[in-house]
């Protein structure tokens, strides 16, 4: 079988802080200033005391990643946030070039990699189609033939003809999405953007995505749900701070990836370099699980109140901040999500929060979870503005069923959830 894609040994490595000067106005001073310090610091290279020759400035967003993928395979890839995902996907789309490595690619790719990959905010949505099939070298004649097939999909007929710098971005994903599935490009190239979109468009988005991998196309998926990461891939690779650690069978990477790099005694601490930048001003500091007594625990009974805590730090104010928890199954189902300001009372209470230490803590009551291993995310976000944080793995807890409702039984019983019920039994004659 042909190979689509095949990555040998590539690398990426950028300069920390390089954004923040790179659109800088040197004034005279700064330039007179880097002209005189330019032979100290060639000094320094020569003698080996540069920054760059310590690359305290620089950091590996991949290293020494290598596989090959058959076409009409689908091959998901999974991995805690920073493992170097959206970045393997740029060097495949071409947005970046790697800095070690080779990459070979056979055929067209369609690419989404963010809202709005490739379009021109000045351009209309009619605009933009025709340009994204230019790029993807589609001959007019086949744009034509898949344009109204897009524009149905994407639900903004009566917009196509309005500049998409005036879409929402749930529009700018709806169109952007329906553009790269629909033009049929040999490889199709998706990074965890569908989370913009309602659950209704989420659940048409992956319908479509299960319909391109059954017409044969190679499609490379990046997702933080493990259940469209299972139902959608034949295969996966796990990436962990920028090295590919585990391929196999969907099944097998994905019990890897949830059971490797979890807390095995109810604790998780963050260390500053496992925090990006991004996140600023918010900071996790530690997530813990604590049983009835206070004691930080890795297994809990499922017949007594469970504690969960979230300590986190703000280096300044932040308005509409909300910290969420996600607890879900060992195989990526959600059990159910809460968020520290779902009270109105709490919400009015901390809607701006101050600089300083704070804990964000949840009671889960007794009776509620089933015998099994448990996952625990975490997220800190102001609704609909911006997410600071997000660790979808942080940490995950045993639950044992001692005295639960029904343990006289010996079958095991299906389902996430196992509540203690009010029965009641009336003989009515």
């Amino acid at each position: 079988m042909t190979t689509a894609i095949s990555v040998k040994n590539i690398g990426k490595q950028y300069k920390i802080g390089a954004a923040e000067t790179k659109f800088r106005y040197n004034m005279l001073r700064d330039v007179i200033v880097d002209t005189v310090s330019a032979p100290i610091r060639l000094a320094k290279a020569m003698i080996g005391r540069s920054d760059r020759r310590l690359n305290q400035n620089y950091v590996w967003a991949l290293k020494d990643v290598s596989f090959d993928l058959e076409e009409g395979k689908v091959l998901g890839i999974v991995g805690r946030n920073g493992a170097g995902k959206s970045t393997l996907l740029k060097i495949l789309s071409r947005v970046t070039e790697p800095t070690t490595g080779t990459v070979s690619v056979r055929g067209r790719v369609g690419s989404l990699l963010e809202v709005g990959t490739g379009f021109h905010p000045e351009l209309t949505g009619r605009e933009n189609i025709y340009m994204n099939g230019a790029i993807l070298g589609m001959r007019r004649s086949e744009i034509d033939s898949k344009f109204d097939e897009i524009v149905d999909f994407s639900e903004v007929t009566q917009y196509i003809d309005t500049p998409v710098k005036r879409y929402s971005s749930g529009m700018y994903l709806r169109l952007a999405f329906a553009v790269a599935a629909h033009l049929e490009p040999e490889i199709l190239v998706v990074d965890e953007v569908l989370a913009v979109g309602d659950a209704e468009f989420q659940k048409k988005c992956l319908g479509k995505m299960g319909d391109v991998a059954q017409q044969g196309r190679t499609v490379l998926f990046v997702s933080h749900n493990m259940s469209a990461i299972l139902r959608l891939t034949q295969e996966a690779i796990v990436l962990n701070k920028g090295q590919l650690i585990m391929r196999g069978p969907t099944q097998e990477a994905v019990d890897y990836y949830l059971s490797s790099g979890q807390s095995q005694a109810g604790e998780r601490t963050w260390e500053a370099d496992e925090v990006p930048a991004a996140s600023a001003p918010f900071a996790p500091i530690s997530l813990k699980i604590k049983e009835r007594g206070g004691k930080i625990v890795d297994t809990v009974r499922s017949t007594e109140p469970v504690t969960v805590e979230f300590e986190y730090k703000l280096s300044s104010p932040v308005t509409g901040l909300r910290v969420g928890l996600y607890v879900g199954t060992m195989r990526g189902e959600y059990v159910f999500t809460s968020f520290d300001t779902d009270s109105p009372a709490l919400y009015e209470k901390f809607d701006t929060r101050s600089a300083g230490r704070y804990i964000s803590r949840a009671e889960i009551p007794a009776d509620m979870f089933n015998e099994s291993r448990y996952t625990v995310g975490v997220n800190a976000s102001s609704f609909g503005v911006r997410r600071y944080f997000m660790d979808e793995n942080a940490l995950a807890f045993n639950v044992d069923i001692s005295g639960a409702p029904g343990t006289q039984w010996a079958e095991p019983r299906v389902g996430p959830v196992r509540p203690r019920l009010a029965w009641k039994i009336e003989k009515i004659g």
